[in-house]
């Protein structure tokens, strides 16, 4: 059985990878096509070159907590990692849909993260 310990480490290494593609494209590499609605194949423009960074930023902080659990209190750990899981799990959905091949490869990948971080999420608040 996988520990809710574990699962947090998986997912947060799930998305440290997410938040590491990110800084990719705020870097400048032209992965485009595989974020962002894949609009924008190549380099992505700047307004979504700050974006990749921003999310970066927030997909690494999550990773961090769903990592370390001893860095927040149990309430906070709690609606951080449901709420990540509740965002890739409409991530999956908006990838399954996007009309690029490359983004729809997210899928999977969010749909693992918010299985685990939802394991990884205390049971209760208190």
């Amino acid at each position: 059985m996988l520990t809710a310990r574990d699962a947090g480490r998986a997912g947060g290494a799930v998305l440290g990878g997410a938040a590491l593609f990110q800084l990719g494209l705020a870097a400048g590499a032209p992965w485009g096509a595989g974020a962002w609605g894949g609009g924008h194949p190549g380099r992505l423009p700047a307004g979504l070159r700050v974006a990749s960074a921003v999310s970066s930023l927030v997909l690494g902080s999550v990773a961090t907590i769903a990592a370390s659990p001893e860095l927040v209190d149990t309430k906070t750990r709690t609606r951080v990692l449901r709420g990540a899981a509740a965002y890739l799990a409409v991530g999956t959905v908006v990838n399954v849909v996007s009309r690029s091949p490359v983004e729809r490869v997210w899928s999977p990948v969010n749909a693992v993260g918010a299985l685990l971080l939802l394991r990884a999420a205390p049971q209760s608040e208190s």
